[in-house]
């Protein structure tokens, strides 16, 4: 900027003062100040600079020089005219409109709005097509040039692209292994299964990443061969093979056939932890699922009774509204709407369950007055669903635990498990013949998949400072009894197994130090003494040191179980 001693030289034809002599880039400016004069807080001088010709003021632009007057009267109206021609604008600067509020229009960021809001919502690409879309954009801002479907579609691919390149970046930075979520979906409209394959790691500022490696169309039959092939050519796409930590699964036959063929033809043992041993995980929510499933069969006439009832009442119209209708006249304090459940989703049927208990009453008044309501159920069925209602609400309440999505959830299902091992044990003992039969075929699921997970999620528990080793200890000799002792060393063992890998691939050839020789020592004291002692000192101290981290770690205090969010 030119000094106030400056801005007292005299104008004219043959001495052009300007303001900007170092014609800084528009977005370096943010008003422009003359000594004595009122400020200039329009956005046209971030394109343009003040310059004086015989005393009088204009607008210089900053890009092609064109110059334009600026007197008290004549505002800036011609110089944004100027800016949307100007062919000397760099490209960078966009297509940019705007008024002394400071709003700006530019086409390079509003196609990038509009692909993002694609991309968001899932609408068509046809949408550029719409007459009405293509109108109401133009009410916005006429200057919007719209652009072809195949435009967008290129547009939309330049996103991912480079969304692409930055997690591959990423991903080439961090030195820790990444566990690999995988699960197939299949298209409500044209019936196609996609796999989506997700990874979490941790970066080396240890903050936990989570990317979608791919969404990918896997042709059918969706046997293993096929599920194996999709897994497996996103892994080398991004040069996982040698960095996977596990790889987690829901508990499909399919999915157990296509966890063998990897470890047995696709990759190589020696990459992976343990050899292998821990690459398997199970969906803990999977397997909730299917032992809530195996109960749910034992009464599942008392259950259909109740589908039943609301399947009728939300059949039609005109029964909703006459179900509504008596409810208020029973000023019944419910107000959720009654929905038909997923018999295959166990937690919508606990929903519909807990929500039918609410309306018992207006099942009750109606099953009076209307004879084509022949479903009402018995109060030995009511009073069964209301039994079953409560034990399922420790599963709804675990099951949306362990889908969380914003916080770690591994060191939870160690103990959560385990309270529904000893729930399930309890209800064993009840009176209720139904309830003891429900949880003994729950009891059966659950240790069908327990001795695959306990060893993971004791791992998992341990690795929490907060528990460690005690909250194995507390569990197992309540699961377990006599043979408690077994299972924890079992666990232990593996935690051990598992660091003592990690600690091979991170350790040096020689994998540790030596005490030092004479002739070492010798060579040592030819250098710099001090720091020759030094060296012989570490060496020496680390041959000495028994224990490792790990055993510091555990022989440590826990932490407050409160100090970790």
């Amino acid at each position: 900027m030119t000094s106030q001693n400056d801005e007292n030289l005299p104008a004219s034809s043959s001495n052009v003062i300007s303001l900007e002599a170092d014609s800084p880039r528009p977005s370096q400016i943010d008003e422009v100040v003359v000594p004595g004069k009122r400020k200039r807080y329009s956005k046209a001088w971030k394109h343009f600079k003040l310059v004086y010709v015989d005393g009088v003021p204009y607008g210089q632009c900053k890009y092609c020089k064109s110059q334009y007057k600026n007197a008290k009267n004549c505002g800036t109206t011609s110089m944004w005219d100027h800016l949307r021609k100007c062919a000397k604008k760099p490209r960078g600067e966009g297509d940019i409109e705007g008024d002394d509020e400071g709003h700006y229009f530019d086409q390079d960021v509003s196609r990038k709005q509009l692909a993002h809001a694609i991309i968001l919502h899932e609408y068509p690409l046809s949408i550029v097509d719409h007459v009405g879309f293509r109108n109401f954009v133009a009410s916005l801002q006429p200057m919007f040039k719209m652009v072809s479907r195949n435009t967008i579609k290129n547009d939309i691919l330049k996103i991912f692209d480079n969304l692409k390149s930055k997690t591959a970046s990423l991903l080439d930075k961090v030195t820790s292994r990444v566990a690999i979520t995988t699960d197939m979906w299949t298209s409500n409209s044209n019936k196609k299964g996609f796999m989506a394959i997700t990874g979490q790691f941790i970066d080396d500022s240890w903050s936990i990443q989570s990317h979608i490696f791919r969404f990918v169309y896997v042709p059918a039959p969706h046997d293993k061969d096929a599920l194996c092939s999709a897994l497996v050519n996103c892994l080398f796409d991004w040069n996982l093979e040698r960095r996977i930590s596990t790889i987690t699964v829901d508990n499909s036959s399919t999915n157990n056939a296509m966890m063998r063929t990897l470890l047995d033809e696709k990759l190589n043992k020696r990459d992976l932890l343990l050899d292998g041993q821990v690459f398997h995980v199970r969906y803990a929510a999977h397997i909730l699922n299917l032992i809530v499933q195996e109960g749910l069969k034992v009464i599942g006439e008392s259950i259909g009774k109740i589908r039943d009832s609301v399947l009728y009442w939300i059949g039609s119209a005109g029964r909703i509204e006459r179900f509504e209708e008596v409810a208020r006249l029973l000023r019944c304090s419910c107000k959720k709407n009654l929905e038909y459940d997923c018999p295959t989703r166990w937690n919508s049927t606990y929903l519909m369950l807990r929500t039918a208990l609410e309306y018992k009453e207006v099942f009750k008044k109606l099953s009076l007055t209307d004879s084509n309501y022949k479903s009402y159920p018995t109060e030995e069925q009511w009073s069964l669903a209301e039994d079953v209602c409560g034990k399922l609400k420790l599963f709804y309440h675990i099951t949306e635990q362990f889908s969380g999505t914003q916080y770690p959830t591994s060191s939870q299902y160690f103990t959560k498990v385990c309270e529904i091992k000893m729930e399930l044990e309890d209800w064993a003992k009840s009176f209720n013949h139904l309830i003891s039969s429900m949880a003994f075929a729950m009891l059966l699921k659950f240790q069908k998949y327990w001795d695959d997970v306990h060893v993971m999620m004791g791992i998992a528990a341990i690795f929490d400072p907060r528990y460690k080793m005690k909250l194995v200890e507390f569990f197992l000799p309540q699961i377990y009894g006599k043979d408690a002792s077994t299972k924890i060393q079992e666990i232990r063992s593996h935690c051990y197994d598992l660091f003592h890998d990690y600690n091979s691939r991170l350790s040096s050839p020689r994998g540790s130090f030596e005490v030092c020789s004479s002739s070492e020592v010798a060579n040592l004291i030819e250098g710099d003494r001090l720091s020759s002692f030094d060296r012989f000192v570490a060496s020496s101290r680390a041959t000495m040191e028994k224990k490792s981290e790990l055993d510091l770690y555990l022989e440590e205090s826990l932490l407050p179980p409160d100090s970790i969010i």
